[in-house]
């Protein structure tokens, strides 16, 4: 039976293009878990936060729960973490709010979490960051200790993001924010993995990425074995969070689409060690892979939630091709089989 996403992407396959719209493409929805509503990152780099917490919403939305968690949340509290980092550094670090899918899960446990409507912000997180920045500087120069650093911090962010609430508030009862979290996930709940030959497979092995500043350790699988479990997580209901590539021109908002191409149907392990090797494939972006879908060729593609906002012709959501998925995945988590 089909969930009540797949019925209204259905539906939106279906329903004609508006006048300037780039055409849709004919799939057939194989697969689809239940999701929150797309949101929209804006301009900051918190697509790690965005797509993390949207495999988070469609787990528990999958189990029964009905959840919505806030990214300011999670984003501000890791700025004040990295805020004082940057301070102890002498301000050689600089303030980011750039990162991977598991400093989420690893988010969640040390700060908690709050949901979306309780803690929300439009505000640009690049600016803030540069606001820390000078805030470190000018902290560091004095030596004016770490409660004066956290006194200003507080204050700023307050008027940039906004206040903390004291509690969190679910269908009558209070929380504090790590009870929440737990009601969410509990450690060791997720696991990530990627698949490079750099390094030995069926081992836990440290990603080689500029954003894994944390030395998070990844599971090491061929990608074969990658395609076979995020299939099989999906078709059990599990959603999985993305990380890879979204700079090359197989991949397009406009369009909903993020494929190779013609012609590039067979990507080897070895094509993707090299393009990983010769910097063709980083990790610029994140987002939850939520469902499969087959098109008119019979080949499968990935149904990707995006934090981009609804402005494409499948209300924000993207289909990936297995292709695509196979050359520019680094790595994927997900929810351990029950």
């Amino acid at each position: 039976m089909k969930t009540f996403s797949a019925i209204l992407l259905s539906a939106v396959l279906l329903c004609s293009c508006r006048e300037g719209e780039p055409p849709r493409e004919a799939f057939t929805i194989e697969t689809m878990n239940k999701i929150t509503p797309v949101k929209d990152q804006g301009r900051s780099p918190l697509c790690w936060v965005y797509a993390m917490l949207a495999v988070i919403e469609s787990d528990r939305l999958m189990m029964g729960d009905s959840v919505n968690i806030s990214p300011a949340y999670t984003a501000r509290r890791v700025l004040e973490r990295r805020t004082e980092r940057s301070y102890l550094s002498r301000g050689r670090e600089a303030v980011t709010a750039d990162g991977t899918a598991v400093d989420l899960v690893a988010a969640l446990e040390e700060f908690g979490a709050m949901p979306y409507d309780a803690y929300r912000s439009d505000c640009s997180y690049d600016a803030v960051c540069r606001k820390l920045d000078r805030l470190v500087a000018a902290a560091a120069s004095r030596r004016a200790g770490l409660n004066a650093l956290r006194r200003s911090m507080a204050g700023m962010l307050d008027a940039a993001i906004n206040p903390l609430p004291r509690s969190v508030w679910m269908y009558g009862a209070e929380y504090t924010v790590h009870e929440f979290a737990n009601s969410l996930c509990l450690p060791g709940d997720y696991v990530s993995m990627t698949s490079y030959t750099h390094e030995p497979f069926n081992e836990s092995v440290n990603l080689d990425i500029p954003a894994n500043r944390r030395g998070a350790r990844y599971l090491n699988i061929p990608v074969d074995t990658l395609v076979s479990r995020v299939v099989a997580a999906l078709h059990s209901g599990r959603s999985v969070c993305w990380e890879g590539d979204t700079s090359n021109r197989g991949f397009s908002f406009r369009r909903g689409l993020a494929d190779l191409g013609e012609g590039h149907d067979s990507v080897t392990q070895a094509m993707r060690q090299r393009a990983f090797e010769r910097f063709a494939v980083t990790d610029d972006h994140c987002m939850a892979i939520v469902g499969t879908a087959r098109d008119g060729s019979g080949r499968l593609w990935f149904i990707c939630k995006n934090s981009w906002g609804t402005d494409n012709p499948y209300g924000g959501l993207m289909y990936m091709s297995v292709p695509y998925f196979r050359l520019n995945t680094v790595a994927v988590v997900m929810r351990k089989p029950d």
